[in-house]
């Protein structure tokens, strides 16, 4: 069953948030399997070998359906869990958020660990970003130098994701669209080349666009 539109994160990103002296270091990036996010984990661990904890919460839907998050030696329900809700309140699938706790001496609480962890993770997520991901169909147009110009600029009128422009003895362009408008692609295609110009299907893309 073809998957459809998801929202994910766009890149990786990072946050530190301090309170009473402990730092909160929030780590967050995309994931497209279990084991992706368990290297990330023990990465992030790896590199703060002297810290007391890196909590963290995954979320996978691509191919499996699972989630994971850990308290990491806090008390149960202050780290792992308020990590999660972070993605699962904002709807992000496929990522992983990572937040590593350097303690500074003073005891914060269920509630401060809760609103810390909850920050460095929110903060994180900020820096990275994220997208609507979704699957697009790519259709390859070759078409003659004097209307070539006409087309390319037909196309980016509708914002539709040029791939790759080549220049031979014809003009050939990949184009990536959405499955619901590859109707009214072909159809302005056919329309503005008079039928000169046939789409052909060559594959699929994941199309990312930004969330505001």
């Amino acid at each position: 069953m073809e998957r459809g539109s998801f929202i994910t994160l766009k890149g990786y990103g990072r946050s530190s948030v301090e309170v009473k002296q402990s730092e909160f270091i929030g780590q967050a990036k995309r994931i497209r399997s279990p084991q992706e996010a368990e290297d990330f984990i023990n990465g992030i661990r790896k590199e703060y070998p002297d810290a007391r904890h890196s909590c963290y919460a995954w979320i996978l839907e691509e191919g499996v359906k699972m989630q994971k998050y850990s308290d990491d030696g806090e008390p149960s329900g202050t780290a792992g869990m308020p990590i999660l809700s972070v993605l699962t309140k904002n709807e992000i699938t496929d990522a992983v958020i990572v937040v590593t706790r350097y303690f500074g001496g003073i005891l914060l609480g269920k509630g401060g660990l809760v609103r810390a962890y909850t920050d460095a993770a929110v903060q994180a997520v900020k820096a990275a970003g994220t997208v609507k991901a979704e699957q697009g169909t790519v259709f390859s147009l070759s078409m003659n130098y004097d209307i070539s110009e006409k087309m390319i600029f037909a196309i980016r009128s509708k914002e539709w994701n040029i791939d790759d422009i080549r220049y031979s003895d014809k003009v050939e362009v990949d184009v990536t669209v959405r499955k619901d408008e590859e109707e009214a692609f072909t159809d302005l295609i056919t329309d503005r080349s008079s039928g000169t110009v046939v789409p052909q299907k060559n594959g699929e893309r994941e199309l990312l666009t930004d969330i505001a």
